[in-house]
């Protein structure tokens, strides 16, 4: 079956687009996507986005198969792009700001004039079992709470942004061995449903350097949920101030948590690589 597709990154995080209109399931199987990912045979990606038509009062629903072929609930360099194909499919009737459906709910992407996408990634959630994860279980939130990995006491704090993140701050990004560590703060057991982990130094209080282990796509060269949660954290433990340029390998997202309606608002690039039949 010949398939399709848009390649697209925010920021060197790279996806495939499909556009899965037609019907309400992804046309690809999970294993599928895993050999469309493939650098070697393949065509490349994190991960492949799928858009399918909306649910209730949005415009389109949004799904993604990591390169492992697991399903995250979003998103948000991913979603940046989304909202960009959406453009390109919809041509002259492409709209400013859309309402997507996500599995961690509704998630609204504007297109801006200068080309960059901003989004509203919604309220984080920051009790232990929204998370999930069991640390601080019965206290809360888990804010610089000791945990160890991989022989090393890191202290973390942990933000939902309708996917799990734990965030850790440290001296100097560049020296941590993400490869190695990476999947040790994934797969341990105090987080039942895995996690995304960001290693952030703090230059100032608005403006950060971040590297990240994204569960089921590994190293990636930016996250957008990643760089919000690791703002939430910023501001939970008094390191950064509410509006903060965080660095990414890929290059810079902006992030926004608004004290007026607690949303987190994240704008950044997206841009189109090419496009061709699979």
């Amino acid at each position: 079956m010949a398939i399709a597709f848009t390649k697209y990154h925010g920021l060197g995080n790279d996806f495939i687009l499909i556009d899965n209109r037609h019907q309400s399931e992804p046309i690809l199987t999970p294993q599928q996507a895993v050999e469309m990912c493939d650098r070697h045979f393949g065509i490349g990606a994190d991960g492949v986005i799928f858009v399918l038509p909306g649910l209730g009062d949005t415009d389109y629903t949004m799904r993604i198969f990591n390169s492992d072929g697991s399903e995250p609930e979003m998103c948000g360099n991913g979603i940046r792009c989304f909202a960009k194909f959406i453009a390109q499919l919809e041509q002259e009737n492409s709209k400013e700001v859309y309402h997507i459906h996500t599995l961690a709910g509704t998630i609204t992407p504007k297109l801006r004039l200068d080309g960059q996408v901003t989004v509203d990634m919604g309220v984080p959630r920051l009790l232990a079992p929204e998370i999930p994860t069991t640390l601080n279980e019965g206290s809360g939130q888990v804010v610089d709470v000791p945990l160890e990995v991989g022989g090393q006491t890191w202290g973390v704090t942990c933000v939902s942004m309708g996917n799990p993140h734990c965030v850790t701050f440290v001296e100097d990004v560049s020296v941590i061995p993400l490869e190695k560590i990476g999947p040790e703060f994934e797969h341990c057991s105090v987080f039942p449903q895995r996690t995304n982990t960001e290693f952030v130094q703090i230059i100032r209080a608005d403006y950060v350097k971040m590297r990240v282990w994204e569960r089921g796509a590994g190293v990636t060269l930016a996250c957008g949920t990643g760089a919000c949660a690791t703002v939430v954290a910023g501001v939970l433990t008094g390191k950064c101030d509410r509006v903060v340029t965080v660095e990414l390998p890929g290059g810079p997202l902006q992030i926004e948590w608004s004290i007026s309606d607690q949303r987190v608002y994240m704008t950044g690039s997206a841009q189109r690589v090419f496009t061709g039949i699979f």
